[in-house]
């Protein structure tokens, strides 16, 4: 009897999972929205306890956590737009030296490797064509909806009309005890790891600007402000940066020790802030093994794309925590962490 309990219990299993994958993909533009949300309501609920601690009435509490949201998207609008005023500013003379240097590229691979390219027109300037437009409108279409739906989401987490507590507590976490203290864990944990990634990308967006501006190549606003935000995506986002930022150099610079020392330069920014400090700043209790960190990149961002890769890590955390919470899955959750569990302890 319990053997075909368990063959039920595990063909169901089979069934559940690919249907919550599928669930997942196909519902992305709710749950993106809804998870993201949930992380910046975390963000800000030291500050909701605090002002209710003092007899802040709680709308007046959202309203203030809904203004700051607002001023740092005001402020990174502007600086979005300053960036934006240099490219259009240097585009023109960009394009040209882009030219320039793909065309002496495809010469010398012609002469020494026997390459042969189609002759085009304007290689680089295609990517602005007017066709493109239609494009990215949809892209800031989405962009728009996703964000009034975080937001409406975040008001939501705030009020306490999604309380994960009491979620916790009603289906994973059925001990009123339990699902307190991993709420806090959960709490804790996700709350320290944002404070700690924004810190590290905005330094490490900062010092990229400063490389650009010391080594005279273009556009050092927008070449920070792209650091910083693909910094949030785990691993990945420090080699995407360097290599789509020596490529641009190349363009800018005479492959010369100039661009050696600009590209050794934005290489030891990174390996400072993201694999020096970065461990350092998140301690020894916020530790995910390296192959679940890429295993967990590749899930979440073919479910839901950029978003996804920005999510994975804090999800993935999120998920431990749970885990730790069962006898029967703390092996997962050590797997995970990558740290070594005794199987007594189990």
């Amino acid at each position: 009897m319990l053997d075909q309990r368990r063959t039920t219990n595990f063909l169901l299993l089979i069934i559940v999972i690919p249907l919550v994958f599928y669930l997942l993909k196909i519902l992305s533009f709710i749950f993106i929205p809804l998870i993201f949300s949930m992380f910046i309501a975390l963000l800000f609920l030291p500050l909701m306890r605090w002002l209710s601690r003092r007899k802040v009435p709680k709308v007046v509490s959202i309203i203030v956590v809904l203004l700051l949201v607002i001023g740092g998207l005001k402020i990174g609008v502007e600086l979005i737009q300053l960036s934006s005023k240099q490219i259009l500013a240097n585009n023109s003379e960009f394009l040209s030296k882009a030219e320039v240097k793909i065309a002496d590229l495809k010469l010398y691979l012609s002469d020494n490797f026997g390459a042969e390219f189609e002759e085009d027109k304007n290689f680089i300037g295609q990517f602005f064509a007017k066709e493109n437009l239609g494009t990215t409108f949809d892209f800031l279409r989405k962009f728009l909806t996703s964000l009034l739906m975080t937001v409406f989401f975040v008001v939501l987490w705030l009020a306490e009309s999604i309380n994960v507590q009491k979620l916790l507590n009603s289906t994973l976490l059925k001990r009123k005890h339990t699902s307190v203290k991993a709420f806090m864990k959960i709490e804790k944990d996700l709350i320290k790891f944002i404070k700690v990634k924004f810190l590290v990308s905005a330094l490490t967006g900062i010092f990229t600007g400063l490389m650009c501006v010391f080594f005279d190549v273009s556009f050092p606003i927008f070449w920070g402000l792209f650091a910083f935000a693909i910094n949030f995506v785990q691993m990945v986002g420090s080699f995407i940066s360097v290599i789509l930022l020596s490529i641009f150099a190349f363009v800018e610079l005479d492959p010369s020790s100039t661009l050696f020392f600009f590209v050794f330069s934005i290489t030891m920014v990174q390996v400072t802030f993201g694999a020096i400090l970065e461990p350092i700043f998140m301690g020894k209790s916020f530790s995910i093994n390296v192959i679940a960190v890429l295993v967990m990149l590749m899930f979440w961002g073919f479910l839901w794309g950029i978003p996804g890769l920005i999510m994975a890590i804090p999800i993935t955390v999120f998920m431990k925590i749970i885990l730790e919470q069962f006898p029967s899955t703390r092996v997962v959750a050590s797997l995970l962490s990558g740290k070594q569990t005794n199987l007594e302890e189990i």
